[in-house]
């Protein structure tokens, strides 16, 4: 009987795919701490050879399955990729209100929105994660991370990435020259997040003289990467996913 070995993007495409399957994370559950705080991340290692590293930001329900297997995803590319935990060890809401609790709570208070998502890139490291490092994050991760790119944060940072998330900028923050890269991957049927905000925030990079790519895609809608949701999209997700890995061949 004949094995067939299929590289590394044709297992992702086979995931993409095939997204109802069950999933056996790869990696392991990280417990950290950051500022006294219990926190439970998720790291996936690519081994000796990593080409870089990701820092997951999750969504509005919290780290759960959806990021640890994008993580994995991430690991079978070749990257290191540690799934950051925002809210705390344990706390992973379900109910809408309790989620959209969660989120104001940072939004509300974003220094420390940064340091939490600063706190799990340093336990990211401290994991073995390769220095260069791309930050991402899906919804409400998305927003995070475009928040850690205005806040000048140069530590070994390629690049930013968002998927269907948050796009604008507080009155008090702008992009700076020095912002590394950034990808937007964004669906043209978003509710939550108008096309006039995608036009408004590639007039500021522009000002700011930032390299970035937006990713439109026709008929998707707000979380249309998510597997097994309602708002699933299989061909946004699939076209998105092949120009992130361009992207992040380029940046790390």
């Amino acid at each position: 009987m004949k094995k067939i070995l299929l590289p590394a993007s044709a297992l992702t495409l086979l995931a993409l795919a095939m997204p109802a399957m069950a999933f056996s994370p790869a990696g392991e559950d990280i417990s950290y701490s950051v500022n006294e705080e219990d926190f439970e991340g998720y790291f996936v290692s690519a081994g000796d050879n990593a080409k870089g590293s990701i820092l997951i930001v999750h969504d509005w329900d919290g780290l759960d399955d959806y990021e640890r297997q994008r993580a994995d995803m991430l690991a079978d590319e070749g990257y290191d990729v540690f799934a950051v935990d925002l809210y705390g060890a344990g706390n992973r809401p379900q109910a809408v209100d309790d989620k959209r609790a969660a989120t104001n709570r940072l939004y509300q208070d974003r220094e420390r929105m940064r340091a939490l998502t600063l706190g799990g890139l340093a336990q990211a490291r401290e994991q073995g994660a390769a220095e260069q490092t791309v930050i991402m994050g899906y919804c409400f991760g998305g927003a995070v991370a475009l928040e850690i790119a205005r806040s000048g944060e140069t530590d070994n940072i390629a690049a930013y990435s968002s998927f269907h998330g948050g796009l604008t900028t507080p009155d008090e923050q702008a992009y700076s020259s020095e912002t590394a890269p950034i990808f937007i991957a964004h669906g043209g049927a978003d509710s939550a997040v108008s096309l006039e905000d995608v036009a408004t925030l590639a007039d500021e990079l522009e000002t700011a003289g930032v390299t970035y790519e937006i990713g439109i895609y026709a008929g998707a809608p707000h979380a249309f990467s998510v597997f097994g949701s309602d708002a699933y999209h299989e061909r946004a997700d699939q076209r998105s996913w092949s120009s992130f890995n361009v992207w992040l061949d380029e940046m790390l």
